[in-house]
């Protein structure tokens, strides 16, 4: 999220940093605890703007400092606690980036009084209904889970002048649009608004126009910059060739903090249970694991206790660990944007990282996709790269014999019919 530099330095430069931007001392005190001086081009732009009262519009993808971005200026903005019930309602897509949130407002707000309530499926309602009845200023919350204690009468939002959606396309993706249709006409008309996006299309952009009071966009195309730090190679291989690859990368210690995606949650497993096998420390999390499960991967992963994380795409945003020296993508994601969120867990702020991708001839359409995104021919580390793209997940069927990707109208269809589902509570 920051740069962080030695003890002496950010006693000096604090005052030079986030207090020119506004920030209040009780905040710099936090920050320079943290050892953390040196703000991110999001927070430059966005916190002197959501001080100075606006609403902000923030296209930017993980790893780029959001949360610092919008915590900060809200918290300074609420000022000492209060009673009257929760002032401040943040969401988030997953559990997982909703306890990022929860953990890093915490640490900035330690020295205010304020109290936070942390509100995902997953795990047992009590807590989170004992947090919210002993009173709150700030809530984090998944939309399903807040949704079902509103419906309870548990949460009311009446006193809500503070609305931040986090990772708003992947909440549109993961089908919570009704849920945040429902939770919106809860809020008062009259608040402040920030919406935080990795890209800004289609209904991501709609939600923008409907819930900002005239805001600033703010643009920060972190794309290029965050794969330029990366060294990124792609293996070409059949996929039956995968396990001995991995296998054998593996043998070097070099890779010493892995991060492995796959695209199922069976295949997940798998993996897994054959890294296991071999001796190597290894956890996994996917949707199907429970909270708790989930945040013991996290936390032993962190710690250095397991070697490699083995994950689906749920945990290629808002997870911020540092010190991940490598990631490796198992299996190609199907959409391009994925890649770029999964390949930044090595780049955390600002350091430099390796990814290394398995491609099966399936798969080379899909990677394609990728390398027109970043502008870039990923190098080849081993094998030779199909001569035509052939059938894969990534594609759909266009005439006997023949597979082409699919085209604009088609994935518009796709992604109406998705954005218009219920999404599990569980998220």
């Amino acid at each position: 999220m920051w740069r962080a530099v030695g003890q002496k330095d950010s006693i000096l430069n604090l005052s030079n940093a986030f207090a020119e931007l506004g920030i209040n001392e009780t905040l710099c005190r936090a920050l320079d605890k943290r050892n953390f001086i040196q703000p991110t081009p999001i927070q430059n732009r966005a916190i002197p703007l959501v001080l100075s009262g606006r609403d902000v519009l923030g296209v930017a993808q993980t790893g780029t400092g959001k949360t610092a971005a919008f915590a900060l200026p809200l918290i300074q903005g609420l000022g000492a606690p209060a009673k009257q019930g929760p002032r401040a309602l943040i969401l988030a897509p997953t559990r997982e980036l909703a306890i990022q949130i929860g953990k890093d407002i915490a640490e900035f707000s330690a020295n205010t009084g304020l109290r936070q309530a942390l509100v995902f499926g997953g795990v047992s309602q009590f807590g989170q209904e004992k947090s919210l009845r002993r009173g709150v200023d700030i809530v984090i919350a998944t939309p399903g889970r807040l949704i079902d204690l509103m419906d309870q009468g548990i949460v009311r939002l009446q006193n809500i002048g503070w609305l931040v959606l986090d990772e708003a396309d992947r909440m549109l993706d993961m089908g919570f649009i009704r849920d945040i249709r429902k939770i919106l006409g809860k809020v008062p008309a009259k608040r402040r608004t920030l919406l935080f996006s990795a890209t800004m299309q289609g209904e991501v952009a709609k939600l923008a126009a409907d819930i900002l009071n005239e805001p600033v966009r703010i643009d920060i195309t972190p794309e290029a910059p965050t794969v330029d730090r990366i060294e990124q190679k792609v293996y070409h291989l059949d996929g039956t060739a995968k396990p001995a690859l991995l296998a054998r990368l593996l043998e070097d210690k070099a890779l010493k903090r892995v991060i492995l995606f796959t695209r199922t949650k069976h295949r997940a497993n798998h993996v897994t249970a054959t890294l296991e096998k071999k001796g190597i420390t290894v956890d996994v999390i996917h949707g199907n694991k429970s909270q708790g499960a989930r945040q013991r991967a996290l936390e032993n992963f962190r710690a250095g206790r397991v070697r490699v994380l083995v994950a689906t795409d749920i945990a290629a945003r808002g997870i911020d660990v540092i010190g991940v020296s490598h990631v490796i993508n198992y299996d190609i994601p199907v959409e391009a944007e994925s890649y770029v969120h999964r390949i930044g867990r090595t780049a955390r702020n600002l350091a430099e990282g390796i990814a290394l991708s398995f491609c099966d001839p399936t798969e080379y359409g899909a990677l394609r996709d990728i390398e027109k995104l970043i502008r870039r021919a990923i190098d080849v580390a081993e094998g030779t790269a199909p001569g035509r793209v052939i059938k894969g997940p990534q594609h759909a069927h266009k005439g006997k014999g023949q597979w082409q990707p699919r085209g604009p109208k088609q994935q518009q269809r796709g992604r109406r019919r998705f954005s218009g589902q219920r999404s599990s509570r569980a998220a």
